[in-house]
């Protein structure tokens, strides 16, 4: 899978089932992939979008719990980019006509201050950070049933959609145990830890700039980094009012409105 022509036709193949909501086969049911033309397709889908007028904001990243790491058996955590178009204004309102299956997860988020162009001590990683924040990713698998291998997930720019953040806090304030409850309609649906983040959410942060420099890649100062779940991903539905509190640290929420 080297040729160009294969790499675009695979990623139009994920960008219309985004554009049409209908789900796809597996890529990997198709031909055979590794990671690294996985992410050469990533990275074609995000040049279709950019020639929509979608501009880059930053990265999400993915794998970031131990336990899902063995189950996919990699050593790494992955990631996708995300867009301008991807952002929902805090509170604001996701239409779930535009979406396939969507989940959401309750994470942490981080702002960049300066490029980031080098590996990262964890004693480091909070100098190069504007601050840190609650937030909410809608992930939606452009495969049907919500099934797929590493290198279909990671063509499909891990399952990248929507996401909302809340106010920025101080990128001093200690982030590696505090508890994360998701509501749904005022319920909590989920009850977690920021610690289910690879130990400690700038973990992510020291793994992905290490990963980004050794493919000679550089974050650009003001980007933004979704670091990954603080616990399972619940579906969505219409009608609801989703909620993530993270313990003495923030909240933030949207609504969603349509049928699926």
């Amino acid at each position: 899978m080297s040729n160009v022509m294969d790499l675009t036709t695979l990623a139009t193949q994920l960008d219309q089932a985004t554009l049409r909501q209908e789900a796809a086969a597996q890529l990997t049911g198709q031909v055979t992939l590794d990671l690294a033309t996985a992410y050469r397709v990533q990275a074609e889908g995000i040049r279709l979008r950019e020639q929509r007028g979608e501009r880059r904001v930053g990265l999400k990243l993915g794998f970031t719990s131990r336990a899902k790491m063995q189950q996919m058996g990699v050593e790494h955590l992955i990631w996708g980019e995300l867009t301008d178009a991807m952002q929902i204004e805090e509170g604001g309102e996701l239409d779930l006509r535009e979406l396939i299956h969507p989940r959401v997860e309750p994470e942490i988020y981080f702002i960049t201050r300066k490029e980031i162009n080098s590996p990262l001590s964890l004693a480091e990683a909070g100098s190069v950070l504007e601050g840190v924040g609650p937030a909410l990713e809608i992930i939606d698998s452009r495969y049907r049933d919500f099934r797929f291998t590493l290198e279909d997930v990671v063509a499909d720019n891990c399952s990248s959609a929507k996401f909302v953040v809340g106010a920025l806090q101080s990128p001093q304030r200690a982030i590696d145990n505090l508890g994360v409850v998701m509501n749904f309609n005022g319920r909590a649906l989920q009850v977690g830890s920021t610690a289910a983040i690879l130990g400690h959410p700038l973990r992510a942060l020291v793994q992905i700039a290490s990963l980004l420099h050794q493919q000679e890649r550089t974050l650009p100062a003001g980007s933004v980094i979704l670091a990954g779940a603080a616990t399972a991903a619940e579906a969505l539905y219409p009608r609801l009012h989703v909620s993530v509190d993270i313990s003495g640290f923030g909240r933030t929420a949207f609504h969603t409105r349509g049928e699926l």
